[in-house]
């Protein structure tokens, strides 16, 4: 199910570095620890901590087959998660695999819940350890990148001015943090970034998009403003969410595409 390459999430996470989206500041759950900032020294404890839950997944799948959900006191899984450094270290990087690991949870919580079969709630829990591996997977090698100074380097050369093209996939970035908050189960702070990212970003682009393609704006001003949120603010399941924002996606594309061609024009022109 999980197609996001070990590649693009390291990546990504040069890139949150190159912003300087990495920082001390507070997230959803507590502060973000130096941790980050020496992946390599820490990949053992990530790990640990990846052991750790999963056993602790285990035994709960256990005493749910033996004893009921009740016994398995779901309630915990959420605590289990938010307790490990591994946590804040995909939250500010992997924004779509933290969804998944979301969603995971949720899976393995609401199976025990609604008293699911036990092979359904042991595909639940498979799916939950696909995206922790697949996570860690991404950190390692994003360790590797720190430690060969690529980061640093990236911080040093990185402008905070972004170009039209780079606010573009900077608003795709925002629409997997708010599926990512919906998968955390927050819908009204999903719906905020998803309305700051239409107010401070495409806005600013706007002028220049409709006057190549007007209809493609009245899409997107649409889906900014009603769609996302609507499916947000639902009973929507996160593949749901994710399809609109996709198709969303998709419009960007086509949007940077515009873009591009303005850009180099201006640079003809200059």
């Amino acid at each position: 199910m999980l197609n996001i390459s070990v590649r693009n999430l390291a990546l990504n996470f040069i890139l949150a570095f190159s912003f300087g989206l990495i920082t001390n500041a507070a997230i959803a759950d507590g502060e973000v620890g130096d941790h980050v900032n020496d992946l390599q020294r820490h990949l053992s404890i990530y790990e640990e901590e990846v052991n750790w839950l999963i056993d602790r997944v285990n035994e709960m799948v256990n005493t749910y087959d033996t004893q009921g959900s009740e016994a398995a006191g779901t309630e915990a899984l959420i605590e289990y998660w938010e307790t490990v450094d591994f946590h804040a270290a995909i939250e500010l990087n992997y924004i779509q695999i933290y969804a998944s690991i979301w969603q995971g949870l949720y899976g393995v919580k609401s199976a025990i819940d609604s008293q699911a079969t036990i092979t359904n709630v042991t595909e639940e829990k498979g799916n939950l350890e696909k995206a922790l591996w697949q996570a860690l997977g991404a950190v390692k090698l994003a360790a590797r990148y720190q430690q060969e100074g690529l980061i640093e380097s990236e911080l040093i050369t990185e402008s905070n001015i972004l170009s039209p093209t780079e606010t573009v996939d900077e608003i795709k970035a925002s629409l997997d943090r708010s599926a990512a908050k919906f998968a955390e189960r927050l819908p009204d702070e999903a719906v905020d970034i998803v309305l700051n990212a239409y107010l401070e970003l495409f806005e600013g682009l706007e002028g220049d998009l409709i006057a190549q393609n007007a209809d493609l704006v009245e899409d997107l001003e649409k889906d900014f403003n009603v769609n996302l949120p609507q499916a947000l603010q639902s009973n929507s399941s996160l593949e749901q969410v994710r399809s609109v924002v996709d198709l969303m996606k998709g419009k960007l594309d086509q949007s940077r595409s515009i873009l591009e061609i303005i850009e180099s024009n201006r640079r003809d022109v200059f």
